[in-house]
C-alpha cells in the first residue's frame, strides 16, 4: 500500500488520502453494505484521473469513482482506490440556454446545475429526494430518477454526451452513431440484435442490468445512453453535455387521499392520460402528523405545472375531479407545497424506522413493474412480506409503478440474514413475474445483481459479461458490481459491529440503550451535505462550512461505526481513544440540527459528548473544559466573592485578557463577556413581592440569564406578571416540603441548613464538554433542590433555549434510571409556551415592526417554535427568523481553533439576514450565544423576546386581556 500510495502522490494533482479518516469515510454509502478501501484521491481533472487509472492497473488495484456517495445498493464502496469527485470536480462548465443544455462535471449536487440553469427559465429534469447532495455523475452512473420522471424521464432521457476514461486509459466522447464505442462493442451488438430486441422488458423504470439495446439500430446505436447506469464498471466519467427542459413558470400541487396504498397504486396509472409533471405515493405510516394532508390512509401526489398559477390549478383541479378519491387537497402557494413535498422527500429516512421504533433496512428500496401492474404487484408485495414474517412500508414513484420500501430485516444473526437471502430470492422472482426491473432507480449494485439472471436470463446476463470485458478487460473498475457480483448477504456493515451493548453514559431510550443501535441510525441518505439550509433548517453547519464530509453528520457517524468495528478489519483501531475520531468531532457544534433535521434522528450532539467522556475519561482534558465546561462554577464564584468589576476591568485589559484566553484555551479572536455585577437573583432578592395569589410559576434562573444578561430574566418576570402569573424562583435549599407564601419563605429544620444552599443548574455546559460524571452530580442535586416543586403541578419556565432543551432532553437521558429527571422535563416551558399555556387570555402589546434575526438552533431541534411564532404575530411582529446556527453555540465558538468556522456558520444565514433588514427591524435573538455572536462579528445587540416585549410595556403600548392561568 505505501508503493501505491507514492506512486500516486507522483502523479497526482489533487489529494490522495490513505490515512484512517479518509478511508474510514468511504467504507459505506447508503446501503447495507461495507467495504474498506486501501485509499482516497480527489482528483482535479481528468488527467488525475487517466494518472489514478494508470497507477492501479499498474498495481492490480481496482478503481471505485463515488459522487455523494447515495447509492443504496453498495456500488459506492470498493476495497482498491475511490474516486472522490466531490471536492474538485464539482462545477457547471457550460450552460447553453438556446439549445438547451449544460456541460457539467462528475462532483456537481444537481441543486447547484438547478440554480445554474433556473435564471434561463430552464433545470435538468430528473430530481431524485436526494437532489440538495447527489451528484450527476452518481446519477448517471445510476441512472437515476426522481419524482418528475412520468414528465422528463431518466437521467439516460437527459444525457446528450459524455466524456469517459477507460480502465486502460483511453479517452472516448460518447454519443449517438456509436460515437466512443470501444473497439468490439459494435460487432457484440451485431451479433445479439434478436436477444437484445426482445430480452429487455418494456416499462419506464428498467434501470437493471446495462443498457445495450440504447445501442440498436433504431436507437440510434447511443453509446452515451447506454452508458448509464453502468454504476462505474465500464469506464470513468469526467464531463457530461446534459439536455434540459424548460420549467413551468407555476405549479399546482394536488394531494389525492385514498383509503389505502393499493386504492392508490391502482388510480395512479388511470391519471397519466392529464400528463402530470409527478404522481407520487405514499401511505399514513409514514408521516409523523396527517394534519397537513387530506383524509385518507394514503395519498398521492400529483404536480401540475402551466404558464400561470391559474394553468397549474385548473389541470390539478381537472386530475382532482377524474380521480376516484376520499378527499383532496389543491396547492398553488410555493411554501405550502415545499412542506408537502418535504413529507414525501423525508421518506427515504424516516422509512428506516418501523411505527414501534425498530430498524428498517434498504436491499429491495426500488423494483419497478409496469404501472398498470402496480396495484397487483402491491398486493402480491405484501403477501410475500407476510409470509417471511417481515414488515415494510412501501411508497414512492407510483406514477411509473416504482415503488421504495425499507423492510425489518434482522442483519445482526445468522438466520436473519439467510431469511435475507431466501425473501430477495422470492421478491425477485416475484418483480419478474410482474414484467419488471429489480431496480427502478438505485442501480443493482452488490443487492441486486446477483439475481440479474431472474429476471433476464442466463444467456443475456453473459452477454453482459461480454460487454464489461469490452470496456473494461482487467475487470478494474468497480468490481463485484453487475456481473460477477458478490453475493448479497456478504460484506453487510452490521457484521462488524459489536454484539453485546457498549456500556455508556446517557440512556438512549429511542435505540433500547444500545450505542451501537443510535451510530446505526444514520443509514448515509446524506441530508446533512447540503450545501444551503432551506427555512428554519439548521443541519450541518459545520459541513456548510468547511465543505469537507468528515465534518458532517453522517462523516462523523461513519467515524463512529468504524470506531465501534475495531479490530475487526476497520481503520479505526483505538476505541474511544481514537484521534481521527475526536478531530472530526472537535468542529461538532453540537447544535442539536441533526436531532430534528436528519431524517432518522441523529444526534451527534449527544453522541459527541459520549466520546469525549469516554475519551478523556482518566486523560488531561482540554483547558476549555475547564474554563468553559466548568463555567457555572466559575461564575458562582465570581458571585460570591463580589468580583464582577474586577474580572471586567481585567478582562478589558488587553495584556490580562490576552494570558487569560491563552489559560483557558479560548480564541484569541474573541472578547471575554462582561460579568453582570448584580446577578439576577440578587435583582429578584431586592425587589418588592409582586402579589401572592394564584400558583406559582417557577422561572429557572440559568447560569447565563443568572450572570450574563440578567436583563433577560428582569424582563420576563415584568412580561410574566404583566399576563397575570405569580412568578417564583427554584428552592436554593433541600427542602423536606414546598416553599410557602411567596416562593421565597421556607421552613427549614437542621438537616435543610446542614445541606447548605445550592442552585439549580441544567448541566448543559458539562454535557456539552463531556463531562458527563459531573453533569450527572450536578443534575441529581438539581432534582433534590427541585424535589418539593415536583411534588406540585408548577410548571418551570426557562428563558435560555439551550438549557430548556437540556432539561428537556439530556436530562431523562442522562439520568434515565431517576424518574424525577422525566418529571422535571415534562414541567419545562419556553417562555413563549408559559404565556400561550398559562395566560391565553392575555395579549401581548401591539408593536408593528417587521422581525430579523434567527430562531435558536437547540429551539429548533428539540423544543419547537410555534408558541413563539405565534406571540411574534399576535404582537405584530412580521416575517420569519433564519435558520441555520449562529455558529458561537456555547463554548464551541470561544474555543482556540474554532473562530473561523464560528463566523463562517454565522455569515452562512445570520449575518446575511442582519444586514438585509430595514432600520426599523427587531434583531431577536433569545439564545446568549446568538446575542454575543452578533455583537461580536456585527456590533448589533439582539434582544430576548421577553425583552422586547417588557420594553413596549415599560413606553405604555398597554397588553390586553389580562389573565392568569
Amino acid at each position: 500500500m505505501t508503493d501505491l500510495e507514492a506512486d500516486l502522490r507522483k502523479v497526482v494533482r489533487g489529494e490522495v488520502g490513505f490515512d484512517v479518516t479518509s478511508r474510514a469515510l468511504v467504507t459505506m454509502d447508503a446501503s447495507n453494505y461495507r467495504r474498506v478501501p486501501l485509499g482516497v484521491v480527489a482528483p482535479r481533472d481528468a488527467d488525475d484521473v487517466a494518472a489514478v487509472l494508470e497507477v492501479c492497473r499498474t498495481h492490480g488495484v481496482p478503481v471505485v469513482p463515488r459522487g455523494g456517495g447515495t447509492s443504496i445498493a453498495g456500488q459506492a464502496t470498493g476495497t482498491g482506490v475511490v474516486l472522490d469527485f466531490t471536492r474538485h470536480m464539482n462545477r457547471v462548465l457550460a450552460v447553453d440556454p438556446e439549445a438547451g443544455t449544460a456541460v457539467v462535471q462528475p462532483g456537481l449536487v444537481l441543486d447547484r446545475l438547478q440554480d445554474a440553469a433556473a435564471p434561463h427559465g430552464l433545470r435538468f429534469g430528473p430530481d431524485p429526494s436526494t437532489h440538495s447532495r447527489c451528484t450527476l455523475g452518481g446519477m448517471i452512473g445510476n441512472n437515476s430518477c426522481g419524482s418528475h420522471s412520468v414528465a422528463w424521464g431518466t437521467t439516460a432521457d437527459s444525457v446528450a454526451e459524455l466524456d469517459v476514461v477507460t480502465a486502460r486509459g483511453q479517452r472516448l466522447r460518447l454519443g449517438q452513431g456509436w460515437a466512443g464505442a470501444p473497439a468490439g462493442l459494435r460487432e457484440l451488438v451485431d451479433g445479439e440484435l434478436a436477444r437484445l430486441r426482445t430480452g429487455f422488458p418494456e416499462l419506464p423504470r428498467r434501470i437493471s442490468g446495462y443498457a445495450l439495446d440504447a445501442l440498436l439500430p433504431e436507437h440510434r446505436a447511443d453509446v452515451a445512453r447506454s452508458f448509464c447506469g453502468s454504476e462505474g464498471t465500464l469506464g470513468v466519467l469526467t464531463e457530461a453535455v446534459v439536455r434540459l427542459v424548460e420549467a413551468p413558470r407555476a405549479r399546482a400541487l394536488a394531494v389525492l387521499g385514498y383509503a389505502d396504498e393499493g386504492a392508490a397504486a391502482e388510480a395512479a396509472a388511470g391519471l397519466l392520460v392529464h400528463r402530470p409533471l409527478t404522481v407520487e405515493g405514499m401511505a399514513a405510516d409514514l408521516v409523523p402528523s396527517t394534519a397537513a394532508l387530506p383524509r385518507g390512509g394514503a395519498w398521492l401526489f400529483v404536480e401540475t405545472g402551466g404558464s400561470s398559477e391559474g394553468e397549474a390549478r385548473a389541470r390539478a383541479e381537472e386530475i382532482v375531479r377524474a380521480a376516484d378519491v376520499l378527499d383532496a387537497l389543491v396547492v398553488t402557494d410555493p411554501a405550502g407545497q415545499r412542506a408537502l413535498w418535504r413529507i414525501r422527500e423525508d421518506a427515504s429516512g424516516t422509512a428506516t424506522r418501523m411505527p414501534d421504533g425498530s430498524e428498517a433496512w434498504p436491499g429491495w428500496e426500488d423494483c419497478a413493474v409496469p404501472p398498470q401492474r402496480l396495484g397487483a404487484y402491491l398486493r402480491d408485495f405484501r403477501g410475500l412480506l407476510v409470509s417471511h414474517g417481515l414488515r415494510g412500508t412501501p411508497y414512492g414513484h407510483f406514477g411509473d409503478g416504482c415503488i421504495h420500501v425499507r423492510i425489518d430485516f434482522d442483519l445482526l444473526t445468522g438466520p436473519g440474514i439467510a431469511r435475507f437471502r431466501r425473501f430477495s430470492e422470492e421478491l425477485a422472482d416475484l418483480v419478474a413475474a410482474h414484467g419488471g426491473s429489480l431496480s427502478g432507480e438505485h442501480g443493482d449494485g452488490q443487492a441486486r445483481a446477483e439475481l440479474l439472471p431472474r429476471m433476464y436470463g442466463e444467456e443475456m446476463v453473459a452477454l453482459f459479461e461480454r460487454a464489461k470485458g469490452i470496456w473494461d478487460p482487467d475487470d478494474l473498475l468497480n468490481p463485484g458490481m453487475l456481473v460477477r457480483p458478490a453475493p448479497l448477504d456478504t460484506n453487510l456493515r452490521f457484521s462488524v459491529l459489536p454484539r453485546e451493548p457498549v456500556e455508556v453514559a446517557f440512556g438512549y431510550p429511542a435505540d433500547g440503550g444500545d450505542f451501537s443501535a443510535a451510530v446505526r441510525r444514520c443509514v448515509g441518505v446524506a441530508k446533512c451535505r447540503t450545501t444551503s439550509a432551506t427555512g428554519s433548517a439548521v443541519m450541518c453547519p459545520s459541513f456548510r462550512a468547511t465543505g469537507e464530509e468528515a465534518h458532517s453528520t453522517r462523516g462523523r457517524a461513519r467515524l463512529l461505526h468504524e470506531m465501534l468495528a475495531g479490530e475487526a478489519g476497520g481503520p479505526v483501531t483505538d476505541g474511544w481513544r481514537s484521534e481521527e475520531v475526536r478531530e472530526a468531532l472537535d468542529l461538532c457544534l453540537s447544535c442539536k440540527g441533526c436531532r430534528s433535521d436528519c431524517p432518522v434522528g441523529v444526534d451527534m450532539a449527544t453522541y459527541k459528548a459520549e466520546f469525549l467522556h469516554h475519551h478523556y475519561a482518566g486523560r488531561r482534558r482540554p483547558a476549555a473544559h475547564h474554563s468553559m465546561g466548568r463555567l457555572p462554577m466559575w461564575l458562582r464564584a465570581v458571585d460570591r466573592t463580589r468580583a464582577a468589576a474586577v474580572v471586567n476591568a481585567l478582562a478589558s485589559v488587553r495584556p490580562f485578557a490576552a494570558v487569560a484566553k491563552r489559560l483557558g484555551g479560548i480564541a484569541p479572536e474573541r472578547r471575554i463577556p462582561e460579568v453582570a455585577t448584580q446577578t439576577f437573583s440578587r435583582w429578584w432578592d431586592r425587589r418588592q413581592a409582586r402579589g401572592t395569589g394564584g400558583d406559582p410559576v417557577i422561572l429557572w434562573p440559568d447560569t447565563f440569564t443568572e450572570h450574563l444578561s440578567p436583563s433577560v430574566g428582569q424582563a420576563a418576570v415584568r412580561v410574566l406578571e404583566a399576563a397575570g402569573l405569580r412568578v417564583v424562583l427554584p428552592p436554593t435549599v433541600h427542602l423536606e416540603k414546598a416553599p410557602v407564601g411567596d416562593g421565597r419563605t421556607v421552613a427549614l429544620d437542621p438537616v435543610s441548613l446542614l445541606r447548605g444552599r445550592g442552585r439549580v443548574c441544567c448541566g448543559l455546559t458539562y454535557v456539552s464538554t463531556g463531562q458527563l460524571d459531573r453533569a450527572r452530580t450536578v443534575l441529581r442535586r438539581t432534582l433534590d433542590l427541585m424535589a418539593p416543586v415536583l411534588e406540585t403541578s408548577a410548571p418551570v419556565v426557562v428563558l435560555e433555549p439551550s438549557c430548556a432543551a437540556a432539561l428537556r432532553t439530556d436530562l431523562p437521558e442522562l439520568l434515565h434510571d431517576d424518574p424525577r429527571a422525566a418529571r422535571l422535563a415534562s414541567r419545562v416551558l419556553t417562555f413563549a409556551e408559559a404565556l400561550e399555556q398559562l395566560a391565553p387570555g392575555w395579549r401581548p402589546p401591539a408593536l408593528d415592526r417587521p422581525v430579523v434575526g434567527q430562531t435558536h438552533c437547540h429551539q429548533h431541534a428539540v423544543l419547537g417554535d410555534t408558541a413563539d411564532r405565534r406571540l411574534r404575530e399576535a404582537a405584530g411582529l412580521t416575517g420569519d427568523l433564519a435558520g441555520g446556527c449562529c455558529g458561537l453555540a456555547g463554548n464551541f465558538g470561544f474555543e482556540k481553533g474554532h473562530f473561523e468556522v464560528s463566523r463562517a456558520c454565522a455569515e452562512d444565514q445570520l449575518l446575511p439576514s442582519v444586514r438585509q433588514a430595514p432600520e426599523s427591524a427587531v434583531v431577536l435573538a433569545d439564545g446568549f450565544s446568538c446575542r454575543t455572536q452578533l455583537e461580536q462579528l456585527a456590533g448589533v445587540r439582539g434582544r430576548h423576546l421577553a425583552e422586547v416585549l417588557a420594553e413596549a410595556l415599560r413606553r405604555g403600548e398597554g397588553a390586553e386581556g389580562v389573565g392568569g392561568p
